[in-house]
């Protein structure tokens, strides 16, 4: 896990390393899609990483284990669900992937992505998250 605690981190997408990341075999509909990602930083709280991800043509099923936002970056994919009709995702375009989706992937020729994954935690948990802010907040106060 890349970890950074300076205030600001900034890069250029462009020079992110990426390094391999295979697409599970299982998931691979048609073609051989070749993936990359690198991950170039994490949140103060762990729960949140940002990631650049490319990847070249093929059709695949992508599954969701965290919140995921997608801003594309170059190239375009076809996304879709059971229920959601299939949608062009080009340059310029972002959408949000909930954890437990599964998307089918139609990349024409190369897809490039900005992804920010949030790992959704249990509800008793974000409990006292909020507790303990409440807390916080009243002891400043007094």
């Amino acid at each position: 896990i890349l970890m950074n605690w300076t205030p600001i981190v900034a890069v250029s997408l462009d020079d992110v390393e990426l390094h391999e990341d295979p697409i599970d075999p299982d998931w691979i509909h048609d073609g051989t899609p070749v993936a990359r990602s690198g991950q170039w930083s994490t949140g103060s709280d762990l729960t949140t990483t940002t990631h650049v991800w490319d990847c070249t043509a093929g059709r695949f099923t992508w599954h969701f284990g965290a919140d995921e936002i997608v801003h594309i970056v170059e190239g375009s994919v076809i996304v879709s669900s059971d229920d959601a009709d299939p949608r062009i995702l080009r340059a310029g375009d972002a959408a949000l992937f909930r954890a437990g989706t599964s998307a089918l992937w139609e990349v024409p020729e190369y897809v490039r992505k900005h992804a920010i994954l949030h790992r959704v935690m249990p509800a008793p948990l974000i409990f006292g998250f909020r507790v303990a802010g409440k807390l916080r907040s009243l002891v400043r106060r007094g």
